[in-house]
């Protein structure tokens, strides 16, 4: 049986949708690296909302059919500087297309803007991340109903017939509505009455009667509906902290693997959680908070103490975030180099005062691209972490040398801990 689907889908504003997603499908690498390119110069907390994109107009022309061999016949204007036979010169250089201005023909890149969910999804598939884990990414925080009392008017179904009876009896006792007993006792006297009392009793059945006619057992204004509102669920708060090592052996390939690291971890939060805080601290021997402009691009110099960073984390929690009410985030980024004298202190802080108030923690090692994530020298940081986790401490770690491997990473260090633990 033949099965034909209407698509009676609006076009979103006044364009045509089948049109967009073709466009999308056919130069999707085109703008796929326009999000790649766009992501890179974007904050964090800007990630996840949509924009305009810049793709080159080469990449735009369109597949068409051309006419091969045969004989065509064309007509062209005379001129007065050539004849047939003629050589042409070449053009010179900066005359074609791409030229500076004012030097011959130029093509201005073609803008296009993306909507918030196309951006991410895009900026997702640049990670290689699997349909599965979209659609969890993706996840809409969903909204509750609940009670807000009663209502004149509503669905049948949601009348409340205690509230509407409650309400009728009183409105009848209120008015002194004649009740059926009264009535059928004035019946029952009038039998056995004589003639004057007969007729007096008729006309006080009468009168009670017709009372009750015009107060009736229950009238449309006692009737009462359940009222419902659409409240959002309650969501937990979080606060997210970025900690990187930012001395002088932490290339701009592995700053760049980190910041794609916290962008995933940000959209997994923000698609959980309504409100989240991002802290970011970065350290050399010694640890500061800053804004992203400086954790990412600032300079810095001297050595490694990883524990600054740590020191650094417990005091902001102390003062800012209490743990009661925040669900705390870490995530920790470091080529792995640390002073040997710091390890004690790394230790003490992380097992007895960061992971105790933290829902999550996580150090990702980066390396230079092309670097194997399996490389069987460990660094003293890398060692350091094995021996707290052999030891029981619940702390999630990593290797990343390409791009392409920070999704897999993510995917995996979430797929795991979801298992053990649901977030609010």
């Amino acid at each position: 049986m033949a099965i034909h689907i209407v698509d009676r889908r609006l076009n979103p504003g006044s364009k045509s949708l089948e049109n967009r997603q073709r466009f999308l499908r056919r130069a999707k690498a085109l703008v796929q690296g326009a999000v790649k390119k766009t992501s890179q110069d974007r904050d964090i907390k800007d990630v996840l909302e949509g924009g305009e994109v810049s793709i080159p107009l080469d990449g735009m022309d369109e597949p068409r059919f051309r006419r091969e061999g045969g004989t065509r016949d064309m007509v062209l204007p005379g001129n007065k500087k050539f004849i047939e036979g003629d050589w042409l010169p070449r053009p010179s250089q900066g005359s074609g297309k791409g030229s500076g201005p004012g030097e011959g023909d130029s093509e201005d890149a073609f803008r296009f803007v993306l909507s918030r969910d196309e951006f991410v999804d895009l900026f997702l598939d640049d990670l290689e991340l699997p349909d599965l884990a979209k659609r969890k990414l993706a996840m809409a925080e969903s909204e509750g109903i609940q009670r807000a009392g009663y209502a004149t008017s509503g669905s049948p179904a949601n009348i409340s017939i205690s509230r509407t009876v409650s309400r009728a009896m009183a409105r009848r006792v209120a008015l002194r509505r004649p009740r059926p007993e009264a009535i059928a006792e004035l019946e029952a006297e009038m039998e056995n009455a004589d003639e004057a009392r007969r007729a007096e009793l008729m006309a006080e059945i009468e009168a009670l009667k017709a009372k009750a006619r015009r107060i009736p057992f229950i009238d449309p204004i006692d009737i009462r509906y359940r009222r419902f509102e659409t409240v959002p669920k309650p969501v937990a708060q979080a606060v997210m902290f970025c900690l990187m090592d930012v001395s002088g052996s932490m290339s701009e390939h592995m700053k760049d693997l980190a910041k794609r690291f916290y962008m995933l971890l940000y959209v997994f939060l923000k698609r959980r959680y309504r409100h989240v805080e991002i802290v970011f601290i970065r350290h050399t021997d010694r640890a500061e908070e800053v804004d992203e402009e400086t954790f990412f691009h600032g300079p810095a110099s001297g050595g490694t103490l990883v524990s600054s960073a740590l020191q650094a984390m417990h005091e902001i929690v102390r003062a800012r975030f209490r743990p009661a009410d925040w669900n705390i985030y870490a995530a920790q980024a470091s080529d792995g180099d640390n002073s040997g004298s710091d390890a004690d202190a790394v230790s003490r802080l992380l097992t007895e005062m960061i992971l105790p108030v933290s829902q999550f923690f996580a150090y990702l090692e980066v390396r230079e691209a092309g670097g194997s994530t399996f490389d069987t020298s460990d660094s003293s940081l890398w060692t350091l972490y094995q021996q707290l986790r052999a030891a029981g401490t619940p702390l999630s770690m990593r290797k990343v040398s390409e791009r392409s491997e920070i999704f897999p990473v993510f995917h995996d260090l979430f797929q795991r801990r979801r298992k053990q633990e649901k977030v609010p």
